[in-house]
């Protein structure tokens, strides 16, 4: 059987974008970013929106947030972004003044696609002690409850920078979403449909939280190992870089994971 109404929807987390030049280990983020995006284009120009999750630069500098702003220029498609860990939101807003943002200028916003409400949610802790973990606190959580309220019988799809569950990795569980259990609440309450769309690991994850379905997604530039005892938040690894495709359907929400310039990928051919 078909996919009736068959949307799509890219989704790219995990920039790190840093200054002209700069480098993570020997990876150009600019040029993996491109590279993703051009491929993501190239193969999916049906897409009807990109979506970034958070993480869209390294240490939040303007010229960092300049440079992704450069990258983005020629985007055929609409482009929403909302933040992470690494992200500052002044910063931001001052590179994209145009970027969407809530009535208590966090970088949020709803989006009705069809039978979908495309909720993006902003979980950076700016100012926080614990500065990478992520944080909705009551004015964003207030949002997601009146956004799920107004959905008028669609599904929802939420996009965040921080996932709202453990992953079995020490030390990026230590930076988790420190207000889950109240987002979870939210969620269980109005019982809509749902989909969850997260970064931050530098993986492809699956796995629920409050029995809702979380897909975290890989980064275009660097990757996370499996992550054991004793490893650091900054293991990691150069493989392929990666974006995600959503697909939306009359019967629900599937969610790709595409590799980028897989050494000596080629098609094959079975009888």
């Amino acid at each position: 059987m078909g996919l009736n109404g068959l949307r799509k929807i890219l989704v790219l987390t995990d920039l790190h974008f840093l200054p002209a030049g700069g480098r993570i280990g020997h990876l150009d983020p600019d040029a993996r970013f491109r590279a993703a995006l051009a491929h993501a284009l190239e193969h999916h120009a049906d897409a009807e929106r990109i979506v970034l999750t958070g993480d869209l630069t390294h240490n939040g500098a303007p010229e960092e947030y300049a440079e992704l702003r450069a990258a983005l220029e020629d985007c055929p498609l609409p482009v929403h972004m909302t933040l992470g860990n690494h992200d500052r939101r002044e910063a931001f807003f001052g590179a994209f003044p145009e970027a969407a943002r809530d009535g208590d200028g966090f970088a949020q916003e709803v989006i009705d696609s069809g039978d979908t409400r495309l909720i993006m949610l902003d979980t950076l802790a700016e100012g926080a002690e614990r500065e990478h973990s992520g944080l909705l606190g009551p004015e964003r959580l207030a949002f997601l409850d009146a956004a799920l309220a107004g959905a008028a019988g669609r599904r929802a799809v939420v996009f965040m920078h921080h996932p709202p569950m453990d992953v079995g990795f020490d030390a990026m569980d230590a930076i988790g979403l420190l207000d889950r259990d109240a987002f979870l609440e939210i969620l269980s309450r109005h019982g809509t449909a749902c989909q969850i769309i997260a970064g931050h690991v530098h993986r492809s994850i699956c796995g629920s939280a409050g029995g809702v379905p979380v897909c975290l997604l890989k980064s275009p530039c660097h990757q996370s190992p499996i992550m054991v005892a004793g490893m650091d938040v900054h293991a990691s690894v150069d493989e392929p870089g990666a974006y995600g495709i959503v697909y939306l359907h009359e019967g629900g929400v599937i969610v790709h994971s595409e590799d980028v310039d897989v050494p000596g990928r080629c098609m094959l051919s079975y009888t």
